[in-house]
């Protein structure tokens, strides 16, 4: 890996997605006086869950995921593009007719533009009817399914539940909003959650950033882009910010920094402030190419 020595690189601890990676796309791009040099670092290894993934692929072949209401299921919650990946296997794998998997009439909820194209990519006619894009949170999400949900099966005093595909690792903001007790009978939604994939940290991480800091340590300043809390105590490592007795980040002054770090949202910024005591520099408003160098711009301008 050859890199520019006049750019300000960016490691972003992510696997590059194909064929195009939204973030190199960005951050590649001279904009705005800035001059950004992007690197991926893969962290997180991904594997399918045999269990959930024989327990979905069931309810698809036995067309439990319907509006009818005879039907196990009125809907499906994405909200990670592993978990649509997982989808999409299925989907191939058991291509027949034409209206495979026969999930028109129902609404999918999809957290962010991300995940809402990877759910597009899947054929199905008519296509998939998918909402909640623009919500960019499970927070959010979770309220607009509430009233979008509420209205789609308005002629039933008791909704359908709800099927969410997710990771081993996953908040649970979702189920316990959608589900409070506190709310009126013919608005709670019962959630039930299939693990359909597991997540772990990649053995070679900790030597790949540590080469990756070795070539970039001669830069006046970069950056670290973290995009979910697996990998964040092999990272802190790496760049030698931890406590070995207490296991929090040993403070230090600005003056002498030259590393920043920056999170994709408020899940991982939290998990680093409860867990290690540290307030990363960045913390992006949007969980999207945009949103992260925009973060890292304005905190850049104010430096100066």
């Amino acid at each position: 890996m050859t890199l520019d020595s006049t750019k300000t690189p960016v490691l972003l601890l992510k696997t590059k997605s194909t064929p195009t990676d939204a973030y190199e796309d960005l951050f590649s791009t001279p904009r705005d006086g800035f001059d950004f040099e992007p690197v991926f670092v893969p962290v997180l290894q991904h594997r399918f869950e045999d269990d959930g993934m024989r327990q979905f692929e069931k309810l698809l072949l036995e067309r439990q995921i319907t509006k009818s209401s005879d039907g196990a299921y009125g809907g499906l919650i994405f909200t990670s593009q592993r978990a649509v990946e997982a989808f999409a296997k299925l989907v191939e794998d058991g291509r027949g007719d034409e209206n495979w998997p026969h999930l028109q009439d129902i609404p999918i909820y999809s957290v962010g533009p991300a995940t809402t194209r990877a759910l597009k990519a899947i054929p199905q006619t008519p296509p998939l009817q998918i909402f909640g894009e623009h919500t960019g949170n499970g927070d959010a999400l979770a309220q607009f399914i509430l009233e979008h949900y509420g209205e789609w099966y308005k002629d039933r005093s008791i909704k359908p539940p709800l099927l969410f595909l997710v990771g081993e690792q996953r908040r649970d903001i979702i189920p316990k909003t959608l589900m409070d007790m506190n709310l009126p009978d013919n608005q709670r939604i019962v959630v039930t959650e299939i693990v359909v994939y597991g997540t772990g940290v990649m053995e070679s991480f900790a030597q790949d950033f540590a080469d990756v800091l070795q070539k970039t340590s001669d830069r006046l300043s970069r950056w670290v882009v973290v995009f979910s809390p697996t990998g964040c105590d092999s990272m802190l490592k790496g760049l030698g910010m931890l406590d070995d007795e207490t296991g929090k980040v040993v403070k230090r002054s600005q003056e002498e920094q030259t590393t920043f770090i920056a999170t994709i949202g408020p899940t991982t910024r939290n998990y680093l402030k409860r867990i290690f005591d540290y307030e990363p520099d960045v913390c992006s408003e949007k969980p999207s190419p945009e949103g992260v160098w925009q973060g890292i711009t304005d905190f850049m301008k104010g430096l100066t």
